[in-house]
């Protein structure tokens, strides 16, 4: 009973594909992996290529059928369990840290699996002996060569700092630590008629009110997850946004199509605490089924794009860009805490494009 595992990219993501004979055992432990999906396309699972889910699959994975160097890499690592013991203290004492700041549950996970790289790779060294010449060594002899990502090297740089800082009260100067050059990706935008026609083909209420608001607000997709009915001020038409990325709350607000669009669904539905709950009442609604619900609408609106929720999000703040609303508001809507970060909408937008006339057109 095993599976075999292929580093892939799928989508522009690095991805570990999962496959495996049909078995029932297996299939619900690849169901356990928080974001695992299903694709038809590769007819096989695949999931986040992390560090804690190599530990996971390599906990289920008898084939070990990985190419060569790839399985040079995956011997790196153990099960935390078997992880020298001093190491798991400093994780003990790190993780202690990160949650009495109230750190997010996503970012605690990334910089403990940062850390847990970082010093499983020096696990020869006393703590004390660690200097940032050796981050520079780990960048070159282990992230560069075993082709990680730029991210994951600066959330590695940004965990060792944290650590380093807080836990150990000493300095390493990363100054002298080359972060990479970050390559800045402009947003996926859909047209408005694409936003429009994908809306339509969905014909369960429920899957067409929950893509509603993630487009007709810009939300994440956890923030409308997250949702719950007091969130809802309709007599001001607004909707509140709880405890969003950074820890911040924000009002956002909602028109009249969307309200009655929303009462109109909870009269079908009447959910118990969360705006979207799943089968089971009081329980959010399923991160991965939601995704294929997204799926489900793109494949029957025609659209071969790749499409993703963060995708109406991005439309949402370009198209309201290209409508003439001022950058600083579009800022407060989508919760970003630089401008600089929402000012990407810029390079996408259309809004000033097309009044530019092609010297070609005045020949």
């Amino acid at each position: 009973m095993s599976w075999t595992l292929t580093p892939i990219t799928y989508q522009g993501e690095l991805r570990i594909k999962v496959a495996f004979p049909h078995n029932s055992v297996l299939n619900q432990k690849i169901r356990s992996i928080i974001g695992a999906r299903w694709s038809p396309e590769l007819h096989a699972w695949h999931v986040k290529d992390t560090l804690e889910n190599r530990m996971q699959l390599n906990m289920y994975d008898t084939a070990n059928a990985l190419p060569p160097q790839e399985k040079k890499i995956r011997n790196t690592y153990r099960e935390t369990s078997m992880v020298e013991q001093h190491i798991q203290e400093h994780l003990k004492k790190f993780d202690y840290y990160l949650n009495s700041r109230r750190y997010r549950v996503s970012t605690i996970k990334t910089y403990k699996e940062a850390l847990l790289s970082f010093l499983k790779f020096w696990s020869d060294k006393q703590i004390e002996e660690i200097t940032e010449h050796d981050v520079i060594i780990y960048n070159n002899e282990f992230i560069i060569k075993n082709g990680l990502s730029s991210s994951y090297q600066n959330q590695v740089v940004n965990a060792i700092k944290l650590y380093f800082t807080n836990i150990e009260n000493r300095k390493i100067n990363l100054e002298q630590v080359h972060r990479p050059k970050r390559y800045q990706k402009d947003p996926n935008v859909l047209s408005k008629e694409e936003v429009k026609k994908i809306l339509e083909s969905v014909r369960n209420q429920k899957h067409k009110t929950m893509l509603s608001v993630t487009y007709a607000c810009g939300l994440r997709c956890s923030e409308v997850l997250n949702l719950k009915l007091t969130h809802i001020d309709s007599g001001r038409n607004l909707l509140i946004v709880k405890d969003a990325k950074g820890g911040k709350d924000r009002v956002v607000p909602i028109g009249e199509k969307l309200i009655q669009q929303l009462r109109n669904y909870y009269k079908a539905y009447k959910p118990l605490q969360y705006l979207f709950e799943g089968q089971r009442k009081g329980e959010k609604y399923d991160e991965r089924s939601f995704q294929l619900v997204l799926k489900k609408a793109v494949n029957e609106a025609g659209n071969k794009k790749p499409v993703t929720l963060h995708w109406l999000r991005h439309s949402f703040a370009t198209h309201l860009l290209d409508s003439g609303t001022d950058l600083r508001y579009i800022q407060e809507l989508l919760g970003h805490k630089s401008s600089r970060t929402t000012e990407i909408y810029t390079h996408v937008s259309n809004r000033d494009l097309k009044n530019i006339i092609s010297p070609f057109d005045t020949l």
